[in-house]
Parts: C-alpha cells; sequence; structure tokens
C-alpha cells in the first residue's frame, strides 16, 4: 500500500436536507469539523440548518426544491465559504457525476468515489455493461436507445414481457414501471423519461426483464483509496412499495450461505474492477431458487444504511469523512485491517415512517404537525428529519418524517422492539402510515423472513390499519375553542354560585371482600332470601348508576372503564346497605353497541369480577327484552338463560369447571301493564333460573283522584295479583312520571300488603346517574318509582 495522504477537512458543507442531512452533520460533528447547511425558502425551518454552524439559503423564494440540485449555486456557496468538502448524502445530486467534477474542478472533496467510477456504476446502464464484462450475472435487458417508442417495443418483444422501464441515472423508484403489453409500453415510456428528467436531470432510460416475486438483496462496500475493499454483509429490501423500499432487514434472513458468499464476491468483483473507494452498495435480485441477479450499484449512501451500521458496529457516514480525508481502512480510527474485522451481531430493521395515507393508496398527506412524539429506549435508533410540534409537512419534498431502526438477537426479536416503539409514537395533524406498519411487523411471514417484493401486494389486509381515535388531540381543541369562544350551551354564568366538589369514598383495594347481599341470596336460597326480605324493616337501596348514567344524564358516554375504576368502592364500602346494582337492560345494549363500541357481555363479565358480594339487578322489557322490538318466544327464554347463568369458568387444565353469576335479579315491566307481555320472562326466571323475577307496575295515574275512573287502587292491586300468579317474587310500582304522591303511596302499599305475599321495591323519579331503587318488606317483595322520600316505603 502506498503511503497514506492525509488531507484533514476543516469546513464541510451538506448538500442535502432532511434526515440525512442532519446524519450527516452529527457524523462531522463527532470529528470536529464545522458545518454548513444549505436550503431553500420553502425548508427555512427545517431543523438541518439549525443543526449546522453555518446555514444559507439557496434559490429564490418561490422555487422550492430545483436549487438543490443547481450544481453552480452549490460550487459558488461552497467556494465563498471555504469549504474542503462536499457530502451529497442520497439523492438529489448524490449519483451526479457531473457534480462530483465539479466539486473536483473547484478544488473540492466529492465525499464519495471518483467521478469515474461514478461514470462506471453509478450510469445503469454503464454498470451493467461493466458487469457483463467481469462475469456478473445479469438480468436481460435493452441494449438501445428506447426513447423512440418504436424502438422500445421492439426491444421489449425480444426481451419478452413483462419488462420494467427504469431510469438510468435514478433511484428511490422514480421512474420505474412494469410493463405487460406494448400497448401499455408505448405510453409509459414517455412518461418514464419525462419523470426522469425532472428527479434527476437525466432523461435516460432503459428495459428490463421484470423477474416475478423475487427478493431484493444489496451489498454494502468499503473501500479507500489504497485498494482496500471489504463488504458489510447484506441487507434484504424485498418490502417494497412501488419499487419505493419501506422496510429493511439486516442480514438478509433464510438466504444460504452459498448464496451470500456469491452475493458478497460479485459486489467485490465489480468494485475492484472501478477502483471504488469510499461507500457504495451493490444491488441484486435472488429469485426463488436462490439464482443471483445483478441490478446496479448505488455510489452513495443509502436510505437503509442504518441497519447496517447496527449489526457491525461500523459508522459509515464517519467512515465515508475519514476515508475521503485520506485514512486506510487499516488505521485506528477506522480499524478494518481486513474482512474478518467486521462481524455481524444480530439483527435490525428499519421502518420509514411517512406522512402517507396506507387506506388511500398510500397519498400523501401535508399540514403542520400538532403534536409530535416519538419513541424511544433500548434497542431503538431514530433517525429524523423536520418532525417536531409546529413543523410544517411540505407537498414538495419526500414524505418521510422519520425512520425507525430495532435491533435483537432474532428478527422476530428486532420486530418485536420495532413495534414497540412505533405503538409509543403520536402524529397529529397529518396521516401517517404507522398503522401499516405496525400491521406488517406482526405479519408471520415477514417475522419469519418469507418476505419477497410481492410482499406488501400479496397482503392487502395490511392496509386494514387499526383505528387510532386521537381523542386527546379532539379534547384539546374542544377546550381550546371552549376558552377563546365560550361554551354556546350555557347562556349565562352566576360567579355568586358555589360548587360543592363531591368526595368519593376511599377504600382498600386489596382488602378483603365482606359478604354482600348476593351471598345470603346463595346461602339462603331464592325462597329463603324472598322469606328473609319480607320480615325485614330496614330500607335498602338499589344504585342504577351503572344502567342509567351511560345511556341518559352523559349522553351515551359512560365507559366501562370508568364503571370499573368504582365499582370496587360499592363492593366494599356498601355491601349492607346496598340491595342490588341495576347493570343491564333499557338501551344498554343500543348504546355500548352502536357508540361505546363495546360488548355489553364482556362488561358484565368484567363488573362481576369486580363486584362478586353484589346482587346484580337488570331491566328488561317482557318481549321485548333489551331491543326495540318484540322478539320470538324462544329467544326471549334463551337471552334470560345466558344472561342468569353467567360466564365459563376453567380449571388449570382448561377443562370447564362451572359458571360465575350473571343477572341474579331481572326487572320485568311493560309500559302499558300488559301482563301477557310479561309472562314468558317471569316464568323463565322463575322456572329456568335461580334468579329473582321482580314483576312492575307501572303507576299511571293518581288513585285518590275522584275523577280517575281507570287507574283505581282496584287497578293496581288487580295488577299485583295477576303478577303473584305468574310467577314474580317480588313486586316494582315503576313511577317514571312522578305522580305518586304520599297520600296516594299509603294508600297503595296498605293494600298491596294485604293482597300479596311479595316484598316491595320502589324507584323515585329523580335524573338518572342519581335514581335510587329503595327495597322494602312488606307482607311480600314490592318495588316502587318516584319521587317520595324513602318513609314512602313503610315497613
Amino acid at each position: 500500500m502506498s503511503t497514506p495522504q492525509i488531507n484533514r477537512f476543516k469546513k464541510i458543507l451538506v448538500a442535502n436536507r432532511g434526515e440525512i442531512a442532519i446524519r450527516i452533520l452529527r457524523a462531522a460533528s463527532e470529528l470536529k469539523l464545522r458545518t454548513v447547511a444549505i436550503y431553500t425558502y420553502e425548508d427555512r425551518y427545517s431543523l438541518h440548518r439549525y443543526k449546522a454552524d453555518e446555514s444559507y439559503q439557496i434559490g429564490a423564494d418561490d422555487d422550492p426544491l430545483r436549487p438543490y440540485i443547481d450544481i453552480p449555486a452549490i460550487i459558488k456557496l461552497a467556494t465563498e465559504k471555504k469549504v474542503d468538502a462536499i457530502h451529497p448524502g442520497y439523492g438529489f445530486l448524490s449519483e451526479n457525476t457531473d457534480f462530483a467534477r465539479a466539486c473536483r474542478d473547484a478544488g473540492i472533496t466529492f465525499i464519495g468515489p471518483a467521478a469515474e467510477s461514478m461514470d462506471q456504476l453509478g450510469d445503469k446502464v454503464a454498470a451493467k455493461t461493466l458487469a457483463k464484462r467481469v462475469g456478473v450475472p445479469l438480468i436481460q435487458d435493452s441494449d438501445k436507445d428506447i426513447s423512440n417508442p418504436e424502438t422500445a417495443a421492439s426491444e421489449a418483444a425480444r426481451i419478452g414481457y413483462p419488462v420494467i422501464i427504469k431510469a438510468a441515472s435514478g433511484g428511490g423508484g422514480r421512474g420505474m414501471r412494469v410493463i405487460r403489453s406494448e400497448e401499455q409500453l408505448r405510453v409509459e415510456v414517455v412518461d418514464a423519461a419525462s419523470e426522469a428528467e425532472k428527479a434527476f436531470g437525466d432523461g435516460t432510460i432503459f428495459l428490463e426483464k421484470f423477474i416475478e416475486n423475487p427478493r431484493h438483496i444489496e451489498v454494502q462496500l468499503l473501500g479507500d483509496h489504497y485498494g482496500n475493499l471489504v463488504h458489510l454483509h447484506e441487507r434484504d429490501c424485498s418490502v417494497q412499495r412501488r419499487f419505493q423500499k419501506v422496510v429493511e432487514v439486516a442480514p438478509a434472513p433464510n438466504l444460504k450461505q452459498e448464496t451470500k458468499d456469491k452475493l458478497y464476491e460479485y459486489a467485490l468483483r465489480l468494485g475492484r474492477e472501478v477502483g471504488y473507494y469510499c461507500a457504495g452498495t451493490v444491488e441484486f435480485l435472488v429469485d426463488q431458487d436462490e439464482s443471483i441477479y445483478f441490478i446496479e450499484v448505488n455510489p452513495r449512501i443509502q436510505v437503509e444504511h442504518t441497519i447496517t451500521e447496527e449489526i457491525t458496529g461500523i459508522d459509515l457516514v464517519r467512515t465515508q469523512f475519514l476515508v475521503s480525508m485520506g485514512y486506510p481502512l487499516a488505521h485506528k480510527t477506522i480499524f478494518i485491517r481486513d474482512q474478518s474485522d467486521i462481524e455481524v451481531n444480530g439483527y435490525a430493521v428499519q421502518c420509514r415512517v411517512t406522512t402517507e395515507d396506507p387506506s388511500n393508496g398510500f397519498k400523501p398527506d401535508y399540514g403542520t404537525l400538532i403534536a409530535y412524539r416519538s419513541a424511544s429506549g433500548m434497542g431503538i435508533r431514530l433517525d429524523a428529519g423536520s418532525a417536531f410540534p409546529g413543523a410544517v409537512i411540505s407537498p414538495f419534498f419526500d414524505s418521510l418524517l422519520v425512520k425507525v431502526t430495532g435491533t435483537g438477537r432474532t428478527l422476530a426479536g428486532a420486530a418485536d422492539r420495532l413495534h414497540r416503539a412505533l405503538r409509543e409514537f403520536r402524529v397529529r395533524g397529518v396521516k401517517t402510515n404507522i398503522g401499516f406498519l405496525l400491521n406488517l411487523l406482526e405479519d408471520d411471514d415477514f417475522q419469519k423472513g418469507r418476505a419477497t417484493v410481492r410482499f406488501i401486494p400479496d397482503h392487502p389486509e395490511l392496509l386494514e390499519t387499526r383505528n387510532l381515535r386521537d381523542r386527546a388531540t379532539r379534547l384539546l381543541g374542544y377546550l381550546a375553542d371552549t376558552i377563546v369562544n365560550g361554551n354556546p350551551d350555557v347562556k349565562a354564568y352566576d360567579p355568586k354560585r358555589t360548587f360543592l366538589k363531591p368526595q368519593a369514598p376511599s377504600f382498600d383495594q386489596y382488602a378483603a371482600m365482606p359478604k354482600g347481599n348476593r351471598d345470603r341470596l346463595l346461602e339462603l336460597g331464592r325462597d329463603g332470601f324472598v322469606d328473609w326480605l319480607r320480615k325485614e324493616k330496614k330500607i335498602y337501596y338499589t344504585d342504577t348508576t351503572f344502567r342509567d348514567a351511560h345511556q341518559s344524564l352523559l349522553a351515551t358516554r359512560m365507559r366501562m372503564i370508568d364503571m370499573l375504576n368504582v365499582a370496587p368502592s360499592y363492593a366494599i364500602n356498601q355491601p349492607g346497605d346496598l340491595f342490588s346494582m341495576e347493570v343491564w337492560g333499557g338501551a344498554t345494549f343500543d348504546v355500548a353497541m352502536r357508540f361505546l363500541k363495546a360488548d355489553p357481555w364482556r362488561r358484565l363479565r368484567k363488573l362481576r369480577n369486580a363486584m362478586p358480594n353484589t346482587i346484580f339487578q337488570m331491566l328488561l322489557r317482557g318481549s321485548n327484552a333489551v331491543g326495540y322490538k318484540a322478539y320470538p318466544d324462544n329467544l326471549i327464554v334463551r337471552f334470560i338463560e345466558e344472561a342468569a347463568r353467567g360466564f365459563e369458568m376453567h380449571d388449570e387444565k382448561g377443562k370447564l369447571s362451572g359458571y360465575t353469576g350473571g343477572i341474579d335479579l331481572f326487572r320485568i315491566f311493560d309500559s302499558l301493564n300488559w301482563i301477557k307481555n310479561m309472562e314468558v320472562s317471569i316464568k323463565t326466571v322463575r322456572e329456568n333460573t335461580d334468579s329473582l323475577a321482580e314483576a312492575c307496575i307501572c303507576y299511571s295515574g293518581d288513585l285518590t283522584d275522584p275523577k280517575e275512573d281507570k287507574f283505581t287502587l282496584d287497578y293496581y292491586l288487580r295488577l299485583a295479583r295477576q303478577l303473584e300468579e305468574a310467577g314474580a317474587h317480588m313486586l316494582c310500582i315503576k313511577d317514571m312520571a312522578g305522580l305518586l304522591k304520599p297520600l296516594a303511596a299509603g294508600e297503595l302499599i296498605g293494600g298491596l300488603k294485604s293482597e300479596t305475599n311479595l316484598p316491595s321495591t320502589y324507584i323515585p323519579t329523580t335524573p338518572a346517574a342519581s335514581r335510587a331503587q329503595l327495597t322494602c318488606g312488606l307482607s311480600k317483595p314490592v318495588s316502587i318509582s318516584s319521587t317520595l322520600p324513602s318513609t314512602a316505603c313503610p315497613a
């Protein structure tokens, strides 16, 4: 090796933007180099300009993109600012040989391979000529200028469809199109050339045989100025969308070592042929039989270089600077003496988080990031661009927001770690592909390393992303609007009024569960329990909050989690006075399933686990059950049986060992007091379950009114006798209109005591969330609903 000629840089310029500019600036900062950034007016708030020691706007204010590929302007700026070297990053001018030569002519080092090497490798057509010369296997392609559609059609016929159009100076999928017919070719060849010209300043395109369902494998090369060239193993970049890489893995899983060795040898053969130095990537297709086909060489740093860095521990960008200064690979600053110094440790997976909508064909989304929270933790690396609250996502640039790289000892482990990190992200204001990436990382084919370039098209279910409701942002938006503009529902505010803050009783959530009325029901049995209740002089209370609050006062917004947070307090603090909890019925099913997207059966099971000592009560509308129409008798019977039986319990071996309790008390009513509508329900509860049947009498008229000729005392007593004969264990006076006056209550309760043998329940008419049902012992159990004080339910 010749004597190293070291030329230490003092100031470098990054001819790029976004995350790769930040990545390069950080590497330069570690080497104590002064840094210069460039930006366009559109990019004036981008973070990369603030990461540099100096930053300068290039181009006119109305030109957001083209200045980044304006070679004379960049060279002029670099010369004026006495820059020693320019790093092009990826994209833009990174593969432009004219730019490399312009740097050299200006006495500025181009951080990359020599222009002569780029001539032979950076141009895809030239690279294929080179590969053919050195014996690297190729895909059949066009050998004529195909800018003319007639020539393109002739070449495609010779190669055989399907073919793919590629841009000779391209990358990132720009200009690439799969063609399956001559008619399609004649249109697409013109569009592809135009796109290539706009993206790369070179409209040269060529045709290539399209190989169905291969894997996309690339080998990372690293060389110095002294003929030393090594590979940093391979990456699997098969997971692509429209030829744009989405998720990359290193090393490639499920690839024979024999195949890998061939890939390394082919890549090194190409690099050595042109005296390659600095970092570069050789890309191949590997088909199902692991036959290898050379695609192209990217003589620059790649988007996915992070995963190679993670598995080898080698900083590629830092090494690019050192090699360009003249350091050999074996120098202590790099310490790669030969191929044996490069070892692979575990797996790395990189995801590209983009501002795209997967459910809408990955359409890019633009706007302001109103919230941004990224992830961290062991084995997670972030390479972000301008991602922060308030950042504006512009339509003029790539939709990449941040690259997230996860590492692990296995591919599945790295994928799981990356999945965790993506779940921690919160991006608001624009749509992202995070939901799609979460689906992809969980996919069994991906985790087992079976992905090919057809992976995303063959797995359309990955696009069905989970529903992220963004509740926090909506709530903050509502609060902000209310603070600034006021609440239109509040007509006036009286500052003299004071509101007492409710104090929830404290309880020890780990205390032993005391015995409650459900324990008494299980110990005494149904008949014994009814007999005990009949003799009781004390008033007991049923709380209906868990049924009513979610559907009435709070307008369908009381969630299961809210109920579960307070349920243990009821069970531990009020086992004696609390007769029962009404947890089901009415509009519970409709609200839970239509508005809250919750499973009412799951709610019942969770509440039972939280309140095992409490009688569970439900409201049942006779043959309407919990719906809004009459149902067949067999459906009502089965519903009551299932609701009363509860849920399966299993032993340690998974065998059914019994059932937890479901509904203990069914409050059955008909708004028109039609006994026949309640008979099936009452009979089913009595004969098919161990639960209690509480039949309701709807109080519909004042029995003390001398003008009342229908809703008399005799009317209500006759209903009570019929309900007792139908099999009811308890009676309920349901006074939802607030008509039952104290005098009438005395007459009604007295009559019920003498005419029936059932305990009594009474439900006062109050706001739904605070409505309570009072239960006391009459000669028979009875329920009542009204505004009456508790003394209205006499012992």
